[in-house]
């Protein structure tokens, strides 16, 4: 399993707006405004002459502003699924979903041939208690078509008020027709970590996604776990199924609880500050104990960073389904409030 990732970026507009691009190597933040670069005058001219054109001709008035996002929103989706152009509501939605507690459904998602694909729903949320399943495909939602929307316009459509529907139309594998699925919005708060004793000495623990302090939490509880098997414990079955992944650093803290020494993940990119390499440091919370890891096809991005980590270090074996298969970093690019 390859731990090699390719950078993506996340621009936002003005204070505190970002942009999500992808930059060849999970989640991370810089705080750096991104460089200005010329562009050629003939590109310059067309694009002036396109928004001209729709300007005066579109059956509907529209602002240079809103055809500038858009532009924008296009840029970015043409690069990969996952890069995106985030205004301010979208980039808090996105540190909200990092730290735990978000309003909406309780699923991760991304693109795929225009539609929302699912990549996993999250433990104990509306989504998952509803049946929606990972690889599942958004067509509708209530009644409009999602072909056409941007992720975040996607996404924002899902979330809303605790307590209101919305109803999801998918395309599932093995499924004759498209499902309806109702799903309730609620507050949607997520233990990254959970823990519990399977039989004695054998220790089990569920990382629903990479959060900032899911390091710590799993520190945690494999202490918790420890002190309630007096023998000690004899094994653990870490559990990453439809983990969609997270912020990178919690990734390589997890790993790093089990590994005494060796590569953990590294990035590559065009830009000299997207080639990184995080390495183990000494200590091993588990002494050295068998570590069984279970991963499925929800299973994404830091979670196939822990997988292919605690697997090349031999340090763990990997049982399950082929993973969901996303190498690629979001790096967060603030852009300048006059931009």
């Amino acid at each position: 399993m390859s731990r090699l990732l390719k950078a993506s970026a996340l621009l936002a507009l003005g204070f505190i707006s970002a942009l999500a691009l992808m930059r060849d190597g999970a989640h991370a933040e810089r705080g750096e405004a991104v460089t200005t670069v010329d562009l050629p005058i003939q590109e310059l001219r067309l694009f002036s002459e396109v928004l001209g054109i729709i300007r005066q001709n579109y059956v509907e008035p529209i602002t240079d502003s809103d055809l500038l996002k858009s532009a924008i929103r296009g840029m970015l989706t043409g690069l990969d699924p996952h890069s995106a152009y985030l205004e301010d509501d979208e980039f808090q939605e996105l540190k909200e979903g990092t730290s735990g507690e978000f309003g909406g459904l309780g699923i991760e998602v991304g693109m795929e041939d225009g539609f929302v694909k699912v990549i996993s729903p999250i433990d104990d949320t509306p989504a998952q208690r509803a049946g929606i399943q990972a690889g599942d495909l958004v067509i509708r939602l209530d009644d409009t078509a999602v072909k056409g929307m941007s992720l975040s316009e996607a996404v924002k459509k899902m979330r809303g008020k605790p307590g209101t529907d919305i109803t999801l139309t998918v395309v599932r594998e093995g499924e004759e027709r498209p499902l309806q699925i109702t799903i309730t919005r609620a507050i949607i708060k997520v233990n990254s970590v959970r823990s519990r004793t399977l039989s004695p000495g054998y220790g089990y623990l569920r990382v629903s996604q990479f959060q900032t302090n899911t390091g710590r939490k799993l520190r945690e509880a494999v202490t918790t776990l420890k002190e309630g098997n007096e023998g000690g414990l004899k094994g653990l079955v870490l559990d990453l199924r439809n983990n969609p992944g997270g912020v990178l650093t919690a990734a390589v803290s997890v790993s790093d609880a089990f590994i005494t020494q060796g590569l953990i993940v590294y990035t590559e990119g065009r830009a000299p500050e997207a080639e990184q390499k995080f390495s183990a440091t000494s200590g091993d919370v588990l002494e050295g104990v068998p570590i069984v890891v279970l991963v499925n096809a929800g299973s994404a991005s830091a979670s196939e960073i822990v997988a292919g980590a605690l697997q090349d270090n031999g340090r763990a074996i990997i049982m399950g389904e082929k993973t969901f298969g996303k190498g690629s970093v979001q790096t967060i690019l603030p852009i300048r409030e006059d931009a």
